[in-house]
């Protein structure tokens, strides 16, 4: 009796095979792009969601909730799925470039920080989980130094004890103080550049402010009497952009400029804007040289740490 159960050929399996290899090799790209692109519009969900919070805190004034901040799903650099991306009327595209209302892109494990400022409104940061920028900024000082560090390690604190109202000027170099402070700046540290001052309260660190400006304002270029912009950061680690008059000092040691004019105690406050309020140096530092770069004074842009 004739076997009629017969098996595949060796051949007949290669081809099998060959032909689900290639329907694999056609279908994971493919299940990969749609994996990615749901992943994308949970984020894009997300940071929809997050964005009418802040509006809506900012609308009845609630400061504590004017941030938020959206921790990424997606695996990818940039947009796969969208470009342009348009989030609460802001529309950006992959290579466009970081605007007033966004900075950086999408990063793997990255966040994206949703603020508002009332000079520009909305704001969409895109950070990686470090904190640092999809738009990588290089900068020209160590972005994570405590620009406090020198004053607090400088012994002068102690010396001052209740001075309420103390000034440190860098430009004041006939100052017993100032070589104190100098000795104890890293060489990477923001205040080997431009101009500073700390101000305010030796006893408590929310009144004692450290005032800094890119530009040099002992220049004949500037001089007294000029408005410039300004971050100022306080001893208890806030942060903000502000702009301050220029000054003239007149003492016995010898005058020079500085940063800003006599202040009381209580005028240090308005210059602390809550709308120009940053979390951490690098955020303001960002702000800073936009505001140089592409808002209110350009005519300091050549002015920025290199």
């Amino acid at each position: 009796m004739q076997n009629r159960k017969k098996g595949f050929t060796l051949a007949e399996l290669l081809v099998v095979v060959a032909i689900v290899s290639i329907l694999t090799a056609i279908s994971i790209p493919i299940f990969t792009r749609q994996l990615e692109t749901s992943r994308e519009a949970t984020d894009l969900a997300n940071v929809r969601s997050a964005y009418a919070e802040v509006m809506a805190a900012v609308m009845i004034e609630d400061t504590e909730n004017e941030v938020k901040v959206v921790k990424l799903k997606q695996k990818k650099e940039k947009w796969q799925s969208h470009d342009p991306v348009t989030i609460g009327g802001v529309m950006h595209y992959n290579d466009q470039g970081d605007t007033a209302n966004w900075i950086g892109y999408p990063v793997p494990g990255g966040e994206c920080e949703v603020s508002y400022r009332s000079d520009s409104g909305v704001l969409f940061n895109w950070k990686s989980g470090k904190g640092t920028g999809g738009s990588e900024q290089k900068y020209a000082f160590n972005i994570n130094c405590d620009v406090h560090e020198p004053l607090n390690n400088s012994g002068i604190l102690e010396m001052l004890g209740d001075n309420n109202n103390f000034e440190i000027d860098s430009n004041c170099t006939k100052s017993n103080m100032l070589p104190k402070i100098q000795a104890k700046i890293e060489e990477d540290s923001l205040l080997k550049k431009g101009t500073w001052a700390y101000l305010g309260d030796a006893k408590d660190k929310s009144k004692r402010y450290l005032f800094w400006t890119s530009v040099d304002i002992s220049s004949d270029s500037v001089g007294a009497g000029k408005k410039i912009p300004v971050i100022i950061s306080t001893a208890d680690g806030r942060f903000y952009i502000s702009e301050t008059t220029t000054a003239m000092r007149v003492n016995k040691a010898g005058n020079y400029i500085a940063i800003a004019g006599h202040l009381t105690p209580t005028q240090y406050k308005e210059y602390l804007s809550k709308d120009k309020k940053y979390e951490n140096l690098q955020e303001a530092y960002d702000a800073y040289a936009k505001l140089v770069t592409d808002g209110t004074y350009p005519q300091y842009k050549d002015t920025l740490p290199k």
